[in-house]
């Protein structure tokens, strides 16, 4: 079986390594990869955005079935490009994407069906979301309606830091037409949790439930990044909290897709703040999550390609999925100074050394003249199993002491409560 696999990142990685696992051995390519990725799949230099290219790759290939990781090759369309010529791909068409590639969408969409999430409101120029400031507590949650790369959140601690961050977005356009229209909304206190589910467009079936670090810096400080680190299973889940979210989030969520004539196919990514006043979404993503991939499919226990075929055919019912008991965690390494300016071109030492102790999964990364050199923003994610949060950190901390490179950067309390 051929498998091409859309992305360049840890989480595309991640699916490959996991895929390279499955007893049916596949052929596996990734559009473009990394230079970790070339170690299991073949890389084709097409981005995820291209789509005509991926397709006309895909057609010439024979390509069995299509993974998208990245959501804006879904915004942008690829999998309705991808059916309409036959093919089989793993994600949701376009109309579904609106739910991570409009904010305001997907807060409608909320909205309209009664699924929990914070009180908002949506803008579409500076001087009324300025003006109406007022109705909000502080701090304020400020959002981009479109796509930012995981970097379209800002949480203003006071009334100056508020209007300067939606000059930013509206006035100097930081996000480009992205943040043409802003939602602004409460901000929610409690514990955060990702929830990822399996979709296939009748059934819904949640994976391990996960936790991810979004600020740059130690004590949950700094800017809001892609995620710097992750846990599985996500602190202060309880059994009554998933019992909540399962019936109030997930499956809600699920009939109001009906509901509305979407086919959802694919992953659906459910962002949960654990309030006093019960669970609420955050938001939703179209796809695998990063880095929360990266320490979820190392629990999975079921063949990973099984689970995407019976997806895509509509099958999900019938699919028996196992997770390991076993906690993981994972840390990003990345460039000193992401998510703004950074520098990349810098030799990576120590690899090879670093996994006899945990599983390194390449986000950013080159292979030049002999060597792995950095070449993003997230530049390596540590990942590692233990019978407990405690010993898995201890092992991907043990990994990261073995891997060097100049400006290197990552929290030093992933997984401490």
């Amino acid at each position: 079986m051929k498998v091409l696999i859309i992305g360049s990142g840890a989480r595309e990685h991640g699916i490959a390594w996991k895929l390279s696992q499955s007893p049916k051995q596949p052929k596996l390519f990734c559009a473009p990869g990394n230079a970790g990725i070339a170690d299991i799949a073949e890389c084709v230099d097409i981005k995820p955005e291209e789509i005509d290219r991926l397709l006309e790759f895909a057609l010439e290939n024979t390509i069995d079935l299509t993974i998208v990781g990245p959501e804006v090759a879904l915004v942008k369309g690829v999998v309705d490009a991808f059916e309409q010529k036959g093919l089989r791909i793993f994600g949701p068409n376009k109309k579904a994407a609106q739910l991570e590639g409009s904010k305001v969408f997907a807060k409608e969409f909320m909205q309209k069906y009664k699924i929990p999430t914070a009180r908002h409101r949506t803008y579409n120029n500076f001087e009324s979301a300025i003006a109406e400031l007022q109705y909000f507590d502080l701090p304020i949650v400020i959002k981009v309606d479109g796509l930012a790369a995981g970097k379209g959140v800002v949480i203003a601690q006071n009334r100056q830091e508020a209007v300067e961050a939606i000059y930013d977005i509206m006035g100097e356009k930081k996000f480009g037409d992205a943040g043409n229209t802003i939602v602004i909304e409460e901000f929610l206190l409690g514990k955060e949790v990702s929830v990822l589910a399996f979709v296939d467009g009748k059934t819904i079936v949640p994976m391990a439930s996960a936790q991810d670090y979004k600020r740059a810096l130690d004590g949950d400080k700094g800017l809001n990044t892609g995620g710097m680190g992750a846990v599985s299973p996500a602190f202060y889940y309880s059994s009554k909290a998933e019992e909540s979210v399962c019936s109030e989030i997930i499956a809600k969520t699920m009939e109001a897709l009906k509901a509305e004539d979407i086919i959802y196919k694919g992953v659906l990514y459910f962002g949960i703040m654990l309030t006093v006043d019960g669970p609420k979404v955050l938001e939703f993503n179209v796809r695998f999550g990063d880095p929360e991939t990266e320490v979820i499919l190392p629990r999975l226990k079921s063949d990973l390609l099984d689970i995407f075929n019976l997806v895509v055919e509509g099958k999900l019912d019938s699919a028996e999925i196992e997770w390991s008991k076993d906690n993981a965690v994972c840390v990003v390494m990345s460039s000193g100074g992401y998510p703004e300016e950074y520098q990349v071109g810098y030799e990576i030492i120590g690899i090879d050394a670093a996994k006899e102790a945990a599983r390194i999964y390449h986000a950013g990364t080159k292979f030049e003249d002999g060597k792995f050199v950095t070449a993003g923003g997230r530049v390596l994610v540590i990942s590692a199993l233990g019978e407990d949060y405690h010993a898995a950190r201890s092992q991907a901390y043990e990994a990261i002491k073995k891997i060097s490179f100049q400006n290197q950067h990552y929290r030093t309390d992933i997984a401490l409560k």
